[in-house]
């Protein structure tokens, strides 16, 4: 492989550590994806899409797929912390790549504010944003730490969650209660709701691009990132159709669509309200995982991009003993802690929501450039991840489009702004108007 301009801007900012193999980067993806969402998607989900609800979860595990066999073949190609923000730009130029990373890093910083919020309302619903924000400076102490640690706390995390759903499955599936009649696939189901339940799916299966942003700390990354990206979303696509069917399976569409709790619900309707405070204890350790591998991938696209000089250089630096990007770790906790203290929970999920489906539209975009000796995929699967992503994120709700199309209109306006003034300053400006010129990437 060539060596490209990612690789010494890597060099030039501190090479992280490449410690984790194949299990390690599984898990991490499982921590992402096999998360909170699990927990509270199926319940809008059901409301838009009604008898719907499995062929939405269907097309967002097609769409996901898609971007996941893009994503592999450029993380191989591009073995360096930033996922999409490095391939977007390296593949397609300068500005789709800052698109892809600020879309990431604004959409994910919401994410993890989201899933803070979920671990607070679940722990202590008097007091959800106190918790949540201790929740956020303690498990960004754990990444601080160190890449290895926060691996081996997310198996843990990844073990009692696992354990929680099957608990569900089994549950509900072994009760009287349990009517496969229930599943009502055809029914009432549209296709507008359907894409919108797909939309709203998709937000929980998003995590494989953890794997990717921690490319720069895998070992072996050509061969090991494009087996674990569709292993981990292989693995949770069969969680979560067996968790959709059995809590169908016991409560239908439209009791699904009415609960607040579904999975908590769905166990009570079974006849088991014993389970119910596990189920609790296990959706708030889900939301942890999530929280905490998701800081670890906002903090790599954050050093990234400030290697690159679009966010404060001083994120760029990579901690000498434990090998972490400390400083990006600690300013995305931070960001994180106070949107965990003051947000709101829907908005933050519907706004991270388009940012992520903008994001992976840049990343099959990106993979289209790809020559067959560099890995491309068969062209059809990033030409259907493409339009997936736009179909999806436009059948969002109007709120979350607007919102997400606003924030995203923002920073292409911020980056306009940098180029023009960089150009004034003449050729010391930087080629990509970050002031840093780029040689041009052998293909």
């Amino acid at each position: 492989m060539d060596e490209s301009p990612a690789r010494g801007a890597a060099e030039a900012g501190g090479r992280l550590r490449r410690r984790l193999g194949t299990f390690d980067a599984v898990v991490i993806g499982l921590g992402s994806m096999v998360g909170a969402g699990v927990f509270a998607a199926f319940a809008p989900a059901a409301r838009a899409a009604g008898s719907g609800l499995l062929p939405g979860l269907a097309l967002a595990a097609a769409v996901a797929y898609c971007n996941a066999t893009s994503s592999a073949r450029l993380a191989a190609r591009h073995p360096v912390s930033g996922g999409t923000y490095v391939y977007g730009r390296e593949q397609l130029g300068p500005f789709w790549g800052f698109l892809a990373g600020w879309g990431f890093v604004v959409g994910k910083t919401a994410s993890c504010a989201a899933m803070a919020l979920t671990a607070g309302l679940y722990v202590w619903p008097e007091h959800a944003h106190a918790v949540a924000a201790a929740a956020v400076v303690a498990l960004t102490a754990v990444g601080c730490a160190g890449v290895q640690k926060a691996a081996w706390l997310t198996r843990a995390i990844v073990a009692v969650v696992s354990a929680v759903l099957a608990a569900v499955v089994v549950s509900c599936l072994g009760s009287g209660s349990a009517e496969a009649a229930r599943l009502d696939l055809g029914g009432d189901a549209t296709l507008a709701g359907v894409l919108q339940a797909a939309g709203l799916l998709f937000f929980a299966f998003a995590g494989y691009a953890r794997i990717a942003t921690l490319g720069e700390e895998v070992r072996d990354p050509e061969r090991t990132i494009p087996r674990a990206i569709p292993l981990a979303l292989g693995i949770t696509l069969v969680v979560y159709a067996a968790v959709a069917v059995a809590a169908l399976a016991v409560l239908g569409p439209g009791g699904l669509a009415r609960a607040d709790a579904p999975l908590a619900d769905a166990v009570r309707a079974a006849g088991v309200p014993e389970l119910a405070p596990v189920v609790r204890a296990g959706a708030a350790v889900a939301a942890l995982g999530s929280l905490l591998a998701l800081v670890l991938g906002v903090s790599r696209t954050t050093l990234a991009m400030a290697r690159d000089r679009h966010l404060p250089p001083v994120l760029a630096a990579v901690h000498p003993r434990t090998g972490v990007p400390h400083r990006a770790e600690a300013a995305v906790g931070a960001v994180v802690a106070v949107a965990a203290a003051t947000a709101d929970l829907r908005g933050m999920i519907g706004f991270s929501s388009f940012g992520v489906l903008a994001y992976y539209a840049v990343a099959n975009a990106s993979a289209l450039t790809l020559t067959p000796a560099e890995g491309r995929p068969v062209r059809v699967v990033p030409v259907a991840g493409l339009a997936g992503c736009a179909a999806l994120a436009f059948a969002l709700p109007a709120a979350s489009v607007a919102s997400g199309a606003a924030v995203l209109a923002a920073g292409a306006a911020v980056y306009g702004v940098r180029r023009v003034l960089a150009g004034r300053r003449g050729p010391g400006g930087g080629a990509d108007g970050s002031g840093t010129t780029r040689p041009s990437v052998g293909r």
